[in-house]
């Protein structure tokens, strides 16, 4: 039996809950869709912009439960009015959303500051950080109205520590988490908890083999992973502490910034 908030908040057991996965199409978000449903979760929708690849991952999470009920919602999570469309489809399909989890992951490859064109930052920064702000901030009035709910924003562990050739990427993840923060404190007022992921190296994602393939980057990450001693961190692993922070044993959890990530950092 998981802890218990205070009686005048909702708090859920997964096999009772609506989800709801920006970037669920692959990664850690298709991880966690799949650890949720797997857990008894009975409503699901995946949001992303590859039609293709979020109906096959539609398809992937529905075989692996029969009984539940998953949707795949198509939208560019960054734009603000298409954000906002997709979360009232995807609140509808799920007949309420208790627990949001915003995996979003636009892949910029790590490069010193003065190699980035100046015209790039703008969109390094919204493509990174806009889309986990606009769908909490599209949640929240539903999840107070519910007096309660779960939101997980995954950043990375470049928003805490200071790394050449993330400068950009840096600012933007420390966006999320700070973002993240401050919403807890606002939000812990209506039973809502608010939580971030920041890993660093996850094998087996695109991300990760972009960014090993070549280059500055390839040169970076490859030191990193060699620094994870406890191996370094799968898709899988990340879902299972996304089904912790979304589970009611975290119930008085709210503000933190977690990083599972073998032991390449310890921010």
């Amino acid at each position: 039996m998981g802890a218990q908030a205070s009686p005048q908040f909702v708090v859920k057991e997964l096999a009772d809950s609506g989800v709801v996965i920006t970037g669920g199409s692959s990664g850690i978000g298709l991880a966690a869709a799949e650890r949720f449903v797997h857990r008894g979760v009975p409503r699901l929708v995946i949001i992303g912009r590859n039609v293709d690849r979020g109906t096959a991952a539609r398809d992937r999470v529905q075989a692996a439960a029969p009984g539940a009920r998953v949707e795949f919602v198509s939208a560019d999570c960054n734009d603000p009015g298409i954000a906002a469309e997709a979360i009232e489809r995807a609140a509808t399909a799920v007949e309420g959303i208790d627990v949001l989890v915003n995996a979003t992951a636009a892949t910029f490859v790590p490069d010193l500051l003065y190699d980035i064109p100046v015209a790039d930052i703008p969109l390094i920064l919204a493509q990174q950080a806009l889309a986990p702000l606009l769908m909490t901030r599209l949640a929240l009035p539903m999840m107070r109205a519910r007096r309660g709910g779960v939101i997980i924003n995954i950043a990375s562990d470049a928003a805490k520590v200071p790394t050449p050739g993330e400068s950009m990427i840096g600012a933007a993840m420390a966006a999320i988490v700070t973002f993240t923060r401050t919403v807890a404190m606002e939000a812990k007022r209506d039973g809502i908890r608010v939580n971030a992921l920041t890993p660093s190296l996850v094998e087996g994602t695109a991300t990760a083999e972009r960014i090993l393939r070549e280059g500055f980057s390839a040169k970076l990450f490859s030191k990193a992973g060699s620094l994870a001693h406890l191996g370094v961190s799968t898709p899988a692993d990340q879902a299972e502490l996304i089904l912790f922070l979304a589970s009611p044993e975290t119930a008085r959890l709210t503000g933190q910034a977690i990083s599972l990530n073998g032991g390449i950092s310890a921010a």
